[in-house]
């Protein structure tokens, strides 16, 4: 099948208004393919899904642990955060650990996607930072290999030894060359490969032993979900509805990844029409089905049969997993 298969229903009364269609792929650690919806060699970009391969780097080359970093800056090198007082601050300790500035960032600066610290910026008559962009911990990263390596001030460029290492670990991990690359909302590169490929990636994360890169980097997003995301998003309630068993993390154009270190599993995903919330639905829903989260819980139900309210606070319809998926 290369057709996209259908991931989550819109229903409004009796009437199927809406339907999301994407491709999906699991892999085992041996990088075959154990599940599979629509076509898994579509070829994707996969946004900040692919933050964790972006920070092998961080680790490999010894800077993470020439700087003496902790769990925490390592989830926050992996993250799309919200920029809430968590976040900003461990970043800006970091920064100035390094005796770096806001200015050092090549991301751009961004609102808060929190909204208590997008508030304060507003009544303190002040304007976002780049360490209020949700990629600024991957910065954080790239600015600590960059300092670690000596290279120039534009970590960002393609051509750039940082991001010649991110390119090396991300056709290290896939197992293909990559078909070329997209500049990503934060300005660095970001990498094509096939779901299939994807999917394999978070696999070998997956399998990896304890004490390596992928496992060290996927260790630090279970135990610190709620610096990978923030308050209300789906990666972080997810995690924490999975007891920090298996790591996840969303990316922009309905991407969505899952590493499952028990089952030694690697997930891939990308809704066709590039909602989050069809992304949101469908990892859940493979979740459930790999056994890996209660369909009952909470923050399952809020994912896969959410009601659908109006401003009036009354129910109106519903999102739903589409078939596919039982």
């Amino acid at each position: 099948m290369t057709q996209p298969a259908p991931f989550a229903e819109i229903w409004r009364g009796a009437f199927l208004e809406s339907v999301h269609s994407g491709h999906a792929v699991v892999c085992d650690d041996s990088g075959q393919i154990v599940h599979a919806w629509g076509n898994p060699d579509a070829v994707i970009l996969p946004r900040s899904s692919a933050k964790m391969i972006q920070a092998l780097p961080l680790i490999r080359s010894g800077a993470a642990d020439a700087m003496g970093l902790g769990t925490q800056h390592l989830a926050l090198a992996c993250a799309s955060h919200q920029a809430a007082d968590l976040h900003t601050g461990i970043i800006g300790k970091w920064l100035d650990t390094m005796g770096l500035s806001d200015g050092d960032f090549r991301c751009g600066a961004a609102v808060p996607g929190d909204i208590d610290a997008r508030d304060a910026l507003i009544r303190a008559y002040e304007q976002p930072c780049q360490i209020h962009h949700e990629c600024s911990g991957k910065h954080a990263g790239f600015l600590t290999v960059n300092k670690h390596l000596g290279g120039g001030a534009d970590y960002e460029k393609p051509d750039h030894p940082v991001q010649k290492a991110c390119l090396d670990a991300f056709e290290e991990v896939t197992g293909l060359s990559t078909f070329g690359y997209g500049i990503d909302g934060c300005s660095v590169p970001n990498f094509s490969t096939t779901l299939h490929g994807m999917a394999r990636a978070m696999a070998r994360f997956a399998a990896a032993p304890d004490g390596s890169a992928e496992a060290r980097l996927h260790q630090a997003m279970r135990l610190h979900p709620e610096l990978v995301a923030g308050e209300t998003r789906s990666c972080t309630d997810l995690m924490r509805a999975m007891d920090g068993k298996v790591a996840i993390k969303t990316g922009a154009e309905g991407f969505f990844i899952a590493i499952l270190p028990e089952q030694k599993l690697g997930v891939a995903l990308k809704a066709s029409c590039g909602t989050p919330r069809a992304a949101a639905c469908a990892i859940a829903s493979i979740l459930v089905k790999l056994g890996a989260l209660d369909p009952n819980h909470p923050e399952a139900l809020k994912y896969r049969n959410a009601p659908i309210i109006n401003r009036r606070g009354i129910v109106t319809g519903s999102l739903k997993p589409a078939p596919t998926f039982a």
